[in-house]
């Protein structure tokens, strides 16, 4: 157990290193923290520089009580850490103040995602309003959480969560980079807005009946709608969108399955056999029909599990991510 303790001591020194040399964290600020068992987490004392962290910097805290076993201060942040140990099977969360990300989300609420790689990694980033110096109202932020594992504090800063800490930093820095390159666009449009040139998706009406979600009518409401839409049918046929896609409720006794051809969805099967299946459970499904959560995000965050090679299915990336538009199209109980 000591061994163990010591090696996580080791990876929040290395991250806050990490953290301070890219200056996502200056002086005495963020905090870090980590799964250590069952009822306890390690975390940064306060008052501590994450650039200089040493062994004696680290506190370990009973989730529960909140009692710190080492006689020194723990975060003022640990409420926010305890709450999210307590709601999700995380093992590593960073709460830093990238200078950017403040910046950007300063003076806006959502994120203008202009590449590939930050609609594929990072999705919609949700965005909490924060009025206090420490987070006091942490339950808002444990909601966005559900819809991505990575959250900015508005005025603040920002909070991530993964199994590990370099996954969770890779967040931040993505986060960060993102920013960066929609201010450059904004600066080399000389005004003009980068959201205009991006690719949107438009002229999508909802349907006027609700289902139960997962039953076949939902399904099959999904299945007309995409064999409506002329977006999916151009795209379809330019990418030769000729492939069997299944998904899957965990729980549920019935898997669907799309036969597409040429970007139509030609029979509808009941069954799990294809080469992607794409299952989560019901509450993160609710989050993708809702349009709350985005599947590609959701798959590379870990919150589905993807049957089948991302790198392959992401081929088809444009008429799929109309398709996952088209599923909040069709309303559910």
């Amino acid at each position: 157990m000591y061994d163990h303790q010591r090696k996580m001591k080791e990876e929040i020194i290395k991250i806050g290193r990490r953290l301070y040399a890219q200056g996502l964290a200056v002086a005495k600020s963020g905090n870090l923290s980590c799964r250590l068992d069952a009822e306890h987490i390690l975390i940064t004392a306060t008052g501590t520089r994450l650039g200089e962290l040493d062994y004696d910097d680290i506190v370990k805290v009973n989730v529960s009580s909140g009692e710190s076993a080492d006689g020194k201060k723990p975060s003022s942040e640990l409420p926010l850490h305890g709450l999210i140990y307590k709601n999700f099977p995380a093992k590593a969360v960073i709460h830093a103040h990238p200078p950017l990300t403040n910046g950007y989300f300063a003076v806006r609420d959502t994120l203008e995602a202009l590449t590939f790689e930050t609609k594929f990694y990072l999705g919609n980033v949700p965005c909490v309003t924060q009025e206090t110096p420490t987070v006091t109202k942490p339950d808002q932020v444990i909601d966005a959480l559900k819809a991505n594992k990575l959250v900015v504090l508005k005025n603040h800063g920002i909070v991530a969560m993964a199994d590990k800490f370099d996954d969770a930093l890779e967040l931040v820095e993505a986060l960060e980079e993102a920013v960066k390159t929609a201010a450059l666009a904004h600066i080399f449009s000389q005004g003009a807005s980068a959201a205009a040139q991006s690719q949107r998706i438009e002229g999508v009406s909802s349907t006027e009946s609700a289902y139960d979600m997962f039953s076949r009518e939902h399904i099959q409401a999904i299945v007309d709608l995409v064999n409506k839409d002329t977006f999916i049918a151009q795209k379809g046929r330019e990418l030769d969108l000729t492939v069997q896609l299944a998904i899957k409720m965990d729980g549920a006794q019935d898997a669907f399955k799309f036969n597409f051809e040429k970007g139509r969805i030609i029979r509808l099967d009941f069954d799990d056999n294809a080469p992607f299946v794409i299952s989560a459970p019901a509450a993160t499904w609710e989050q993708v029909f809702h349009g709350k959560l985005d599947s590609f995000v959701a798959v590379t965050q870990g919150k589905m599990n993807l049957k089948g090679e991302l790198g392959k299915l992401s081929r088809w990336y444009v008429p799929f991510t109309r398709l996952f538009e088209l599923f909040k199209q069709v309303k559910i109980k």
